[in-house]
């Protein structure tokens, strides 16, 4: 499987993407959750990868985003980042223009 190309589409055909440990409805890490619950808080409509699927999942997308560590949320085709700017955005207000809702 050539993880980094399915990557690149799940991204380019979907507006939010999290890859992150475990499901959008069962994380399995701390950092995972927390972004679930920030992105749950503006009731936008995420795809979640489970990267923990296959052992080769984190590094191929480590290498297609430049980024080392999960969760990692894209939108509209851009890494915002992983847990701890992704709580930044949403405390300083970045993240609710970022995903282009109304709250």
């Amino acid at each position: 499987m050539n993880f980094k190309e399915d990557f690149k589409k799940v991204i380019e055909e979907n507006n939010i993407v999290l890859f992150m440990k475990g499901t959008k409805d069962m994380p399995v890490c701390g950092f995972s959750k927390t972004v679930v619950s920030v992105l749950n808080h503006y009731g936008v409509d995420f795809h979640d990868v489970n990267v923990l699927g296959h052992e080769d999942m984190r590094p191929a997308l480590a290498e297609l985003s430049g980024w080392p560590t999960f969760p990692q949320l894209f939108v509209n085709g851009k890494l915002l980042g992983g847990c701890d700017i992704t709580v930044e955005m949403h405390e300083n207000g970045q993240l609710l223009d970022a995903l282009d809702v109304n709250s």
